[in-house]
């Protein structure tokens, strides 16, 4: 059973028996540079050496920070070969975030990506007291620090060789130690509702996980993967770690973050995975180059995007599809299809996921129609990042599918989501009464999840327990519906909707900058920043015409009557979303309590008064007047909602 190896046991077995196959690549001054599974395993022992050489101990723990990067993933591993623990964190996190989550981890080492992020990290060094050692990758811009506790991961690297010279079969032994049940990764929530919590996930964990995925789906060592999302998320961790040491296949670092789309077309990976952000901004990017295109061109998409809709909905009710149908197809892969996904960096993806979060239905379908074999899966920190996936006779938008092979799922009698298998974490670190918070009596882990299980065996998740709601006339609520509906509009980047308890549901919708900037940009419409922007009138009337279209497929109860545009974007760094990009709904609510009040008293504008804060901690505040629209030009919708609701 590979459960009852380790990772580093992994990678020493891959650099004997695949030694040569390609294992990594880095994107560097646009050349791509290939490390094979020998000079994987080879950079790993000699980082490891170095760690050991300068007093990291079992039970260390050594946190990355930065965007991809060849060395921070062999640090995490170097890290788990002298028994230690591997602390992924966001590279865009502000200075508090890091404080806390690094002390509450207790960080030994930090290996952090170039001279950004060293900066950061020096920044708060006097509030780390269990910080031992900085490292390094980039050294460009670095050569004046002089601090005896900032080395280069070359550096490093040299002392583990001098050190191994020293101690003959020392990270042998090292690695002999190493037990499944050690906890190898401490990956952070999101914290949608707090502080983030320390997941402490064992190499048992992560290898059951990954075994589960690899039975369920058709995963190959000559599969290509692109390690383009944050570090910190534990899906990285499971599918550019994990998953590849299991199976095999190689890895892809891209230069930088700018680059992913240009490198994700050039390596053509043959699987990806994608947060549903991702996802939307592929669909506006193929929906934007749409409408610019010349009249004819517009229709030519336009009718072979409606052929494949249909077809697509006529497979999933299991239909079929007639000759003509079929034939209008072929072209259309020819002409429209095949482009697209060539200009998405999809042409060789076999399989795609998306997951982190709903998509809409609509955004799906949209893929799936244009010849992406795009599914759902489910999972989350606590369940090594996985827990349910949609095989290819299953793709459906509205379900995460069945539960991979080992896991066990239960419905409770309230309808959260219950989950039983090997790749349940240990425990919050240093949070006992959270950990015992987070199980049954019988062992079954909480979700947290609305859900239910559909006659064909496949979940489907609803929203999250604590959000589902109800309008004041009982229909049933669920905002993160509503929001992925409002999303598959271009012009939407954001979407926050209220109506708990309330006569009719509203929402604030920050728009997307380019999207909305480029259609100014074409009417001849000036304008300076995002706030001016958000404000003119001719833009909230775009705005409400794409409301008007989410409204048309969703029933009248359930339908967006008023709405906001925000003056600023939801920021992860005004805690507004988590560095995931989930809302953090109550913190929402109560910072933009005025403007829900407003939503429900009628009124027609309000007062914003919003902190800020920038990268560096600064904080700043911003005041405007902003608008409240009707979706309907009726202003009696409210009364006659709210008579409705009292009749």
């Amino acid at each position: 059973m590979i459960e009852s190896t380790t990772l580093p046991r992994l990678l020493r077995r891959n650099a004997e028996t695949i030694a040569r196959r390609p294992a990594m690549r880095e994107k560097e001054r646009g050349i791509w540079q290939t490390y094979d599974w020998a000079q994987y395993a080879a950079n790993v022992a000699d980082f490891a050496l170095g760690l050991a050489a300068h007093g990291i101990v079992r039970n260390d723990k050594l946190a990355v920070i930065g965007d991809n990067r060849p060395r921070l993933y062999w640090a995490q591993i170097a890290a788990q070969c002298l028994g230690g623990v591997a602390v992924p964190v966001y590279q865009d996190s502000i200075a508090s975030e890091l404080v806390y989550v690094l002390n509450h981890a207790e960080v030994a080492v930090i290996v952090a990506e170039d001279q950004e992020q060293v900066d950061k990290v020096l920044s708060i060094a006097d509030q780390l007291p269990t910080l031992k050692l900085v490292v390094y990758d980039d050294p460009r811009g670095l050569d004046g620090y002089a601090l005896a506790t900032l080395k280069s991961f070359a550096d490093v690297q040299e002392a583990g060789r001098q050190f191994a010279a020293r101690n003959p079969g020392f990270l042998d032994a090292e690695i002999a130690r190493g037990a499944p049940d050690d906890v190898a990764l401490l990956t952070y929530t999101s914290g949608t509702t707090g502080k983030p919590k320390g997941v402490m996930l064992s190499h048992a964990n992560l290898l059951s996980t990954a075994s589960s995925f690899a039975a369920a789906e058709d995963i190959r060592p000559t599969d290509e993967w692109l390690c383009y999302l944050p570090m910190a998320w534990v899906g990285d961790a499971l599918y550019s770690t994990v998953l590849s040491l299991v199976v095999g296949f190689a890895c892809s670092c891209p230069e930088n973050p700018e680059t992913v789309q240009r490198d994700l077309r050039e390596l053509g990976p043959t699987a990806l995975l994608a947060p549903p952000r991702i996802w939307e901004n592929m669909l506006a990017n193929v929906q934007v180059r749409a409408g610019d295109a010349t009249p004819l061109k517009r229709r030519i998409f336009d009718f072979f995007y409606r052929l494949a809709e249909d077809a697509e909905l006529r497979r999933g009710d299991g239909k079929p599809i007639g000759p003509l149908a079929r034939l209008g197809l072929a072209i259309g892969e020819i002409l429209v299809y095949a482009p697209v996904r060539d200009r998405l960096g999809l042409a060789r993806t076999r399989w795609a996921y998306t997951g982190g979060a709903p998509l809409g239905a609509d955004a799906y379908r949209f893929f799936r129609s244009f010849g992406v074999n795009l599914k759902q899966i489910y999972g989350a920190t606590e369940l090594s990042g996985l827990a349910a996936l949609q095989p290819d006779t299953k793709a459906d938008p509205n379900t995460v599918g069945p539960v991979c092979p080992g896991v066990e799922v239960r419905i409770a009698d309230d309808g959260e989501v219950l989950i039983r298998s090997g790749g349940v974490f240990k425990g919050y670190y240093n949070q006992p009464e959270a950990t015992a918070d987070a199980f049954t009596a019988e062992g079954w882990f909480r979700t947290g999840d609305a859900g239910f299980v559909d006659p064909r065996g496949s979940l489907v998740i609803v929203d999250r327990a604590k959000d589902v709601g109800k309008l004041a006339d009982g229909t049933v609520f669920a905002p993160q519906f509503l929001e992925n509906k409002l999303k598959y509009s271009p012009f939407v980047a954001e979407a926050v909707a209220f109506g708990h308890d309330q006569p009719l549901v509203a929402a604030m919708i920050a728009i997307d900058m380019t999207t909305v900037g480029n259609w100014a940009e074409r009417r001849n419409l000036a304008y300076t920043s995002f706030q001016d922007l958000s404000a003119k009138p001719e833009v909230r009337a775009l705005i409400r015409d794409e409301i008007r279209k989410c409204n048309a497929t969703l029933p009248p109860a359930a339908r967006i009557q008023r709405f906001l545009l925000l003056s600023k974007p939801l920021e992860a760094d005004d805690a507004e979303v988590t560095r995931t990009r989930k809302v953090r709904r109550r913190f929402v609510a109560e910072k933009y309590a005025a403007v829900i009040d407003a939503f429900y008293a009628g009124h027609g504008e309000v007062e914003l008064v919003t902190d800020i804060t920038y990268e560096d901690g600064r904080r700043a505040t911003l005041r405007t007047t902003a608008s409240i629209d009707d979706v309907e030009s009726a202003a009696a919708l409210l009364g006659a909602a709210r008579e409705l609701a009292h009749a």
